[in-house]
């Protein structure tokens, strides 16, 4: 009888441990996750890693990741997203705007979670903006505060008279950051003109424009214009106008400072909430969108130093890879 207890004792503990074991997830279904990032540079890559790591860390061995990079090629994310679809994917991971819109153009039922996103009423042409889409979405925005953009540029260029911004004018929330960042700088009493370029092989042309007209250059997050930094650096240095950069990367590769957020940081927020979706059944519809808590204002010592541009204390150097 004593070994009878005792055996039904062992196996009971048994089966306790084997349950805290397997308590990652709901059960042991390994979910599909579908990545889809518009292009290859630092911060989207730093978004993408976060979103993994997140995930990673909270499933382990139960999550599986597809991801598919599109070169900044917006029919080639329709394509990457329709596959997923077809493959029958838990979720969808879209990291920038045109892999977003093209996931939602896929499937109103698969849910999506995005990063590296500026505005989502703009992304999914939402009228009614209450923090929350609505739809099989939800994610984090990769928008830094563009009143304190525009201060910033008055701060290092007290004398500055006229900005240039420049942007790819097929990439909808570069426009949103432009119209905005005007009002800011009008109200400083700055006068500003945009700059687009329709793609990768105009950048050149339409930079020797802008530096042709501005004292100082502006530059969103815009995918097309971070592709294309070491261009707009050969025209912009030689002429002597520097740029500020709405993210580190693309300060990192033409500009003299910038207010940055943490990508890896929204894109681990955007693995934390893909966790809720998968595990814990979240509608991302009823999902509140994560925007960035932490906030470096950031420069470039040597470009600073070339242009005579008195950094104040305040400023994070960050050297160029």
């Amino acid at each position: 009888m004593k070994l009878k207890k005792i055996a039904a004792l062992v196996l009971g503990c048994t089966v306790v441990l084997s349950g805290l074991a397997g308590c990652k997830g709901k059960d042991d279904k390994v979910y599909k996750v579908g990545i889809c990032q518009l292009t290859q540079h630092a911060a989207l890559d730093a978004a993408t890693k976060g979103f993994r790591d997140a995930l990673t860390e909270k499933l382990g061995d139960q999550v599986s990741f597809d991801y598919k990079n599109a070169s900044n090629d917006v029919p080639t994310c329709s394509v990457i997203v329709n596959r997923f679809v077809s493959d029958k994917v838990d979720l969808i991971m879209a990291n920038a705007t045109s892999p977003l819109q093209s996931a939602f153009a896929a499937t109103e039922d698969i849910p999506i979670v995005a990063t590296s996103i500026t505005d989502y009423a703009t992304a999914l042409d939402i009228d009614d903006w209450t923090g929350k889409t609505g739809v099989n979405v939800t994610g984090t925005c990769d928008l830094a505060p563009l009143d304190e953009q525009a201060a910033m540029i008055k701060e290092l260029f007290p004398n500055v008279k006229k900005v240039g911004i420049l942007y790819c004018s097929a990439e909808a929330n570069s426009k949103y950051q432009a119209v905005k960042i005007a009002e800011y700088l009008t109200a400083l009493g700055i006068e500003s003109k945009e700059f687009t370029s329709s793609g990768s092989n105009d950048v050149a042309m339409v930079t020797g424009a802008a530096c042709a007209e501005c004292d100082v250059l502006y530059i969103p997050t815009d995918n097309t214009m971070a592709d294309c930094t070491g261009i707009i650096d050969s025209v912009a240095e030689p002429a002597g106008v520097p740029i500020v950069a709405a993210e580190v990367g693309i300060c990192k590769g033409c500009g003299v400072a910038t207010l940055s957020i943490d990508y890896y940081s929204i894109g681990y927020a955007a693995g934390e909430q893909a966790y809720e979706i998968l595990v814990n059944g979240k509608n991302p519809a009823d999902m509140e969108i994560g925007y960035a808590k932490e906030l470096t204002k950031q420069y470039i010592a040597a470009r600073c130093e070339a242009f005579g541009i008195t950094v104040p204390d305040d400023y994070e150097a960050v050297e160029v890879e």
